[in-house]
């Protein structure tokens, strides 16, 4: 292609580079000029004007663009006429976007005329739904250019495909253990029930067994028998190795296990494999939850018909840190609610920090522990508080009760809430109600730091807060030193009710064994998490921490 200045009289078939406007008339970009254009171009004084030249084996961009489309397009695209160079694939039917990205990547690497920009791999897609386009840059690409790249696109399966959703049913078992709240089983049911029918699936009736490897198998057994076409477990207690319980019943069933893992987060924990030809899969714990994990990926390419290997699954690790990204709304009636097409900014969790300081300190009168000094001058109770203000938490509630100006006093001028616990003379359970109740709408978890462990530090605080994760099964994160169980803990909003419900002078330690299964624990480096002050001879077991006292 010749491009530049052209004489008037050299013009005609001449394709015009930019638009020219004349006196009533425009001449846009684009339009081949013939000879009533050239005399109205030569009326204004015109004498040369830039213009794109064909040379010999060029083909025109709307033909170009065609060809391509065409050599791209496979099952279930429609395409839009060729205009200034573009075409568009359109999606025919709701259903799973597959690409052969090496291949697209190969034909955008031809030359600088062609180019092919789609929507991410495995994209949910809906009816109508633009999910490619073909642009030829300048106004024709080379013959043998745009000949290289139909070979490509026509070597092998079309590189641009939609695959519908196939109206698969699905087995689900809940296996069962003691202490598993009957809320949480329910909860785990709707959500794999949303997944399943988001993706045009049904769910057959729900069977639960005992946690144990021959129950599972043959509750697996049964749902072959009802017709599962998919089956689901998902176990009381998270999968930790191909041989637990969940993979063992699924080998137990005549099965074999593929793959177990993948690096996706959440997610990690999911166990691929099959009985027969029909999928068979142990869900990660973060599928209890409706956000978007990595069984999503998995569960939406088997519901297009795609075999999922562990070359697949592997390979998922590139975009996969999913965890506290929110995904952006997705405007596809058939698509779940949290699709992988695109994320926003990375956003923390919100976890509140609450710091009991309400306590009389009766082991120590008649000083006030919380006010004795730290070797730098420090009350005790500011070295805590400090040490929350410097972690992820936020924001930080100090709760009052003994002494409640004193402690304001000790702490003015840092950015915390107070708030006072009149009945703090009733029991330790009468300040942490106080503060829960004080917690923003939003706070996901809190943390409860207790004022006399003035030990732990900032770095201590941060481990706690990075092990929560209540959609992995971590819901409840506890501090631990060679095996013993210490302060201060992290708990997710769903606990709230039972804990505004103690009463007496104790915590919510003993909600922890009712909930086993929703335990972390986080083992420390020292035994800061196990050590308050209640009496002058603590102090005294922390030489230079706090001086000497008579």
């Amino acid at each position: 292609m010749i491009f530049g200045p052209t004489p008037l009289a050299e013009a005609d078939g001449a394709i015009l580079a930019h638009t020219v406007r004349l006196k009533g008339r425009v001449i846009k970009k684009g339009s081949v000029l013939d000879g009533d254009a050239i005399a109205a171009l030569a009326a204004e004084g015109h004498h040369s004007i830039i213009t794109a030249r064909l040379e010999r084996g060029d083909v025109p961009e709307d033909e170009a663009a065609d060809r391509l489309a065409e050599a791209l397009r496979g099952n279930l695209l429609a395409r839009t006429r060729a205009a200034t160079g573009r075409v568009n694939l359109t999606a025919e039917s709701a259903g799973l976007l597959v690409l052969d990205t090496m291949r697209i990547d190969r034909i955008n690497g031809i030359d600088e005329s062609l180019t092919v920009a789609t929507l991410p791999n495995h994209t949910i897609v809906t009816a109508k739904e633009m999910v490619a386009t073909i642009k030829v840059i300048p106004f024709a690409a080379p013959g043998a250019v745009l000949h290289l790249a139909e070979s490509m696109a026509r070597s092998g399966r079309p590189p641009v495909a939609v695959h519908p959703f196939r109206p698969l049913k699905v087995g689900l078992i809940l296996t069962e253990l003691p202490g598993i709240k009957e809320s949480v089983m329910e909860g785990t049911v709707e959500a794999t029930r949303v997944r399943v029918e988001a993706l045009h699936g049904s769910l057959l009736p729900v069977r639960r067994a005992a946690h144990e490897e021959g129950a599972t198998a043959a509750a697996l057994r049964a749902l072959l028998k009802d017709g599962a076409e998919m089956l689901l477990i998902a176990g009381a207690s998270a999968v930790v190795d191909r041989r637990d319980v969940g993979p063992a019943a699924i080998v137990r069933a005549g099965g074999v296990i593929e793959h177990f893992g993948m690096p996706v987060d959440p997610g990690n924990l999911i166990c691929l494999g099959r009985v027969g030809e029909v999928p068979a899969m142990v869900l990660p714990g973060c599928a209890r939850s409706p956000k978007l994990n990595g069984f999503d990926w998995v569960l939406q390419r088997l519901f297009a018909g795609l075999v999922v290997t562990a070359r697949d699954v592997m390979g998922m690790g590139v975009g996969g840190l999913l965890k506290e990204i929110e995904v952006r709304p997705l405007p596809r009636g058939e698509a779940p609610k949290a699709a992988p097409a695109g994320r926003a900014p990375r956003r923390p969790r919100k976890i509140a920090a609450l710091v009991l300081a309400a306590g009389r300190s009766r082991r120590m009168a008649p000083l006030n522990k919380l006010l004795v000094n730290d070797a730098t001058g420090r009350p005790m109770v500011v070295r805590v508080v400090e040490q929350v203000l410097e972690s992820q938490a936020h924001p930080v509630i100090v709760v009052t009760g003994h002494e409640r100006d004193a402690v304001q006093d000790a702490l003015a001028g840092r950015p915390v809430w107070f708030v006072h616990a009149e009945d703090y003379a009733e029991g330790l359970s009468a300040s942490l109600k106080a503060g829960l109740a004080a917690l923003p709408a939003d706070a996901e978890g809190v943390m409860i730091c207790l004022g006399d462990m003035p030990l732990v530090s900032t770095a201590m605080l941060d481990r706690l807060l990075a092990g929560f994760d209540p959609e992995e099964g971590r819901a409840i994160v506890m501090p631990t030193y060679r095996g013993k169980q210490g302060n201060p803990m992290v708990w997710g909003r769903e606990f709230l009710p039972a804990m505004l419900a103690i009463t007496g002078d104790v915590g919510a330690r003993h909600l922890a064994g009712k909930h086993a299964d929703r335990v972390a624990e986080i083992e420390m480096p020292d035994d800061a998490v196990l050590r308050d002050f209640d009496t002058a001879e603590a102090l005294a077991g922390a030489p230079g921490i706090f001086p000497a006292r008579g």
